[in-house]
């Protein structure tokens, strides 16, 4: 059966963004076609400055949204990242196989370390390196495919060429994995700037519709939302960019596509009331499903220890034949079962 890795950043509020782009389709699509593992990859807050406690916070409640949204722990692997040591293992013998060049080009590193620089802070090494986490998430897995949005599929790029360089190396020991666009998915952008994405870590939340928000607060986002020059409610994602927005939302909440809606209305004013509807009544049960379960925190804390059970499963036999494979000699109590010369595939 395929199997597919997503994660998720406790760097925020999750958002409708994250929502409507990956956890809907993860819940509806993703865990019912394929072998799932979902994880709040914790270890990647960590690459810039951070609140310890925020980060503990963040984590626990990305994990009982993704519950809320309808990941079904008997049929899906969810997990905390760090509770997982073969994360941090892998990602070590990982770096000895990239290079400095391929860590530098990443575009994220690019814009991220200008904002860093910007506000006076230092650059982080882990905020360097953390692609080669990110390969190490998906290939500890064996994963065949990454959901991704069009800003990630350059890290999925990077896992693959990993995985070929290990491979080719120290003897064949990972999948390589393909990026994949989710079946169910919409990109949504912020509300007050609808040429960028609706992102959990922007500075101000006036554009940004969170998932534990109440229903009054998201009918005024989105009634507060920027549109455009104009009156004429028009399906152009260049030229009418805050329009095609709400259109986008509509049209993912309800079905059909953006262009058809588009002629539905003749002011932004009613379609703006329709968006902030369709958005409420799509959060309800999220919602209440996780006020349900920040009630009954044991239940919510058993599924993240039997997840990481699950996960470390999953991972440590490939974790351990990375290590034999590429020259590392096995603890006391492995000696006897491996060979000497022997790499994962028996290759000497």
């Amino acid at each position: 059966m395929t199997r597919i890795f997503s994660g998720i950043k406790p760097t925020g509020h999750l958002t409708l963004g994250n929502y409507l782009g990956a956890i809907r389709g993860w819940a509806e699509v993703d865990q019912y076609r394929a072998e799932s593992v979902f994880s709040v990859v914790d270890l990647h807050a960590l690459t810039v400055d951070h609140d310890p406690a925020r980060v503990r916070r963040l984590s626990r409640q990305a994990a009982t949204l993704l519950l809320a949204a309808g990941i079904d722990p008997e049929r899906s692997v969810l997990f905390v990242q760090s509770h997982v040591d073969e994360h941090a293992r892998l990602s070590y013998l990982l770096e000895c196989v990239a290079s400095d060049g391929e860590m530098r080009r990443m575009i994220q590193y690019k814009e991220k370390s200008v904002v860093e620089q910007a506000r006076g802070g230092s650059v982080r090494l882990s905020l360097l390196t953390y692609p080669v986490l990110m390969a190490a998430d998906i290939l500890a897995y064996g994963a065949d495919e990454v959901p991704v949005g069009d800003d990630q599929t350059q890290h999925v790029e990077l896992t693959r060429d990993l995985a070929v360089r290990f491979n080719q190396r120290y003897g064949h020991t990972f999948v390589v994995p393909r990026a994949t666009r989710p079946e169910v998915g919409a990109r949504v952008m912020d509300l007050q700037d609808p040429t960028s994405k609706m992102g959990k870590s922007h500075e101000s939340g006036a554009g940004i519709v969170y998932l534990l928000d109440d229903a009054d607060v998201v009918r005024k986002k989105i009634m507060r939302a920027v549109t455009d020059s104009g009156s004429e409610v028009v399906f152009d994602r260049e030229g009418r960019p805050g329009v095609s927005n709400l259109l986008e939302i509509l049209a993912a909440c309800e079905g059909g596509s953006p262009e058809g809606l588009s002629g539905a209305y003749a002011s932004y004013g009613a379609l703006k009331k329709d968006v902030a509807e369709a958005v409420v009544e799509l959060l309800r049960p999220v919602r209440e499903r996780h006020k349900a379960l920040v009630a009954d925190s044991g239940y919510v804390e058993g599924v993240l220890r039997g997840g990481a059970e699950r996960a470390r499963g999953l991972a440590r036999p490939t974790v351990d034949a990375a290590y034999r494979a590429i020259g590392l000699l096995p603890a006391v109590a492995d000696v006897a079962a491996v060979p000497e010369g022997v790499g994962v595939s028996g290759a000497r």
